[in-house]
């Protein structure tokens, strides 16, 4: 079989044997594929912050215009530091169990190859279409009902707390000082005293519901959503609070780090997903759960932005992904300051 070299085929792989040998196993289980690495397509995915992602199109046996398709994820530089690996794979390949996402295909060294979705990722604007936000919250509601594996304690507090020691490890005390990161122990004990509630309620949320992490079939409206790497039990506010702040994103424009807030939803876009995500079960639901969970979601975007702001800074000293990191976090504690008083002191 011809091997590709390191270079021709994905050259931020690191271990380029390792990845050969995947390739060839899985090659080798389909029957139906060319055996020449040399005719692999490798086409990079844009929009990924913490991995590079790349589609291999594969000719077939059964013509030249033929192809299987498969995903290849090449693990970002430090992302350890946000995440355990392993217990990422086993979450992984129990949504894959369960039906959600990719199926698991083959692992090497420094990444991953998946399943290719034949589904169109979402982009910006489509979170703004009230159909496909419909579905997405639907979707949404029954993935926080998963019953997963493991202890069911939330992960956001103590996630925080690393990520800020992490942070400032890794930062200058000029930067330490630019981020006001000394008061942001503090901040995070604040926002864990004041929006923890006995009967807030707890699932397996995602963490990064982001436009690029949902893909719909176009023929059945089938939403996927995928990349569980951030995902953890957590009070289900903050994980519709994070959808949220998403929609000021655009991460495929000419400058994918640019937060715009006045694209953020206003009360009626909220409370129209909300309802719909609460009413996708076919159980009635009150003006009152409405009006808490919309509360609620509104105060966990501090956190949100917290849990962010620490990412852009760590992501910014480990990962070597074309992306300004820093002004990322500056953007988004510029907006935990900003909204922390009008959230926390209102009645």
């Amino acid at each position: 079989m011809a091997i590709k070299t390191k270079s021709s085929l994905i050259p931020s792989c690191s271990s380029p044997e390792d990845l050969k040998r995947v390739l060839q196993t899985l090659g080798s289980s389909w029957g139906d594929v060319v055996e020449d690495l040399e005719r692999l397509e490798v086409v990079p995915l844009k929009g990924a912050m913490t991995n590079e992602v790349y589609q291999i199109n594969w000719p077939t046996l059964n013509g030249e215009d033929v192809h299987r398709k498969v995903l290849v994820r090449i693990y970002g530089d430090g992302v350890d530091l946000f995440f355990n690996r392993n217990d990422e794979i086993k979450t992984f390949e129990c949504m894959s169990h369960h039906g959600y996402g990719p199926k698991l295909l083959g692992r090497f060294s420094d990444g991953r190859l998946e399943e290719f979705i034949h589904a169109r990722t979402l982009s910006a604007g489509d979170l703004r279409v009230e159909e496909t936000s419909d579905f997405i919250a639907a979707k949404l509601r029954e993935f926080h009902k998963l019953d997963m594996p493991g202890p069911k304690n939330i992960l956001l507090w103590e996630r925080l707390r690393t990520w800020l020691k992490e942070a400032k490890n890794l930062s200058s005390p000029i930067e330490i000082d630019k981020f006001r990161l000394e008061a942001m122990g503090d901040e995070i004990n604040l926002l864990e005293e004041r929006l923890t509630r006995d009967d807030q309620e707890i699932g397996f949320c995602h963490n990064d519901l982001q436009y690029g992490n949902v893909m719909i079939d176009e023929e059945t409206n089938a939403i996927t959503i995928i990349d569980y790497e951030y995902s953890s039990f957590n009070p289900i506010a903050y994980d519709i609070a994070n959808h949220f702040c998403e929609m000021a994103a655009n991460y495929h424009s000419d400058t994918p780090h640019v937060l715009d807030y006045t694209l953020y939803p206003g009360e009626e876009e909220r409370r129209r997903f909300i309802s719909t995500y609460l009413g996708s079960t076919g159980n009635a639901t009150s003006e009152e759960e409405v009006e808490r969970l919309m509360s609620d979601a509104e105060n966990y975007t501090l956190a949100n932005h917290i849990f962010w702001g620490l990412w852009g800074i760590i992501s910014g000293h480990v990962n070597k992904i074309e992306f300004d990191y820093m002004e990322y976090a500056r953007q988004r504690f510029e907006q935990y300051w900003l909204r922390k008083p009008l959230l926390l002191d209102s009645p």
